[in-house]
């Protein structure tokens, strides 16, 4: 369970990082707003995982998971630039998150 809550916590990491680049310098409401809303719930959900999980191993999996969602989505629907070596390097993000996983450093 606690896994779980540290992969939907990067989730909304990315979802608060798009927003925060939304909000303009927090001048735009609605994207605000979804950005305080977003990262509340992502470092709440990221503190109660700690309680059970090795900090190392659940902070590197958030901030992957964040990451590589957020740099996908920049790509995909915010006309950001797209190269084969920007898409090997996501991969190598995601690639250390499940190495992470394997190596049995969780619980």
């Amino acid at each position: 369970m606690a896994w779980l809550m540290v992969v939907l916590a990067g989730l909304l990491e990315t979802g608060f990082a798009i927003n925060l680049k939304l909000s303009h310098g927090f001048t735009r409401l609605v994207p605000t707003l979804l950005f305080a809303v977003f990262a509340l719930c992502s470092f709440g959900l990221l503190t109660l995982s700690l309680k059970t999980l090795p900090v190392g191993s659940a902070y590197a999996v958030w901030t992957g998971i964040g990451a590589a969602g957020t740099a996908i989505y920049g790509m995909i629907w915010m006309d950001e630039s797209t190269s084969a070596l920007k898409l090997v390097s996501i991969s190598l993000v995601i690639a250390g998150v499940v190495g992470l996983q394997l190596s049995g450093s969780g619980h």
